[in-house]
């Protein structure tokens, strides 16, 4: 969701990334939480730093606490930022319905939603009017 959020809101003054620890199957819930909201991300896919090839990155910001304690070494330069978030599928494992499963989804990818555009790294005035 978050790479929706950059590529959507940033995507003219940042080049986003997203990657994880380990690969996952793209959580079909969180592709209807993003569409719901005008994002389309099912052509994301999902992919470990190491698929990112070599880069150097200015920032990498990790949005969990797994992420986060298991985040593999980046240069001096590169800023670190860490911003937790429950996890959606987490929240919604007992779920009733797929509606029920959707409320929690919706919360996080606001949360995220409102993260992403105040991000210390730039100066986000013009995308504060987006909905």
């Amino acid at each position: 969701m978050a790479e929706g959020f950059c590529r959507h809101f940033l995507g003219d003054v940042i080049e986003p990334y997203s990657a994880g620890i380990e690969k996952q199957v793209l959580d079909p819930l969180a592709v209807k939480a993003m569409h719901e909201i005008g994002i389309h991300i099912s052509g994301q896919r999902s992919k470990t730093v190491d698929d990112l090839g070599v880069r150097e990155f200015d920032y990498v910001v990790t949005l969990c606490g797994h992420a986060s304690e298991n985040c593999p070494f980046f240069p001096a330069g590169t800023k670190v930022l860490h911003q937790g978030f429950d996890d959606p599928p987490r929240l919604a494992a007992g779920s009733a319905n797929e509606e029920e499963a959707l409320i929690h989804y919706r919360r996080v990818r606001d949360e995220i939603k409102d993260y992403v555009l105040t991000l210390p790294f730039i100066n986000l005035t013009r995308y504060n009017q987006h909905d």
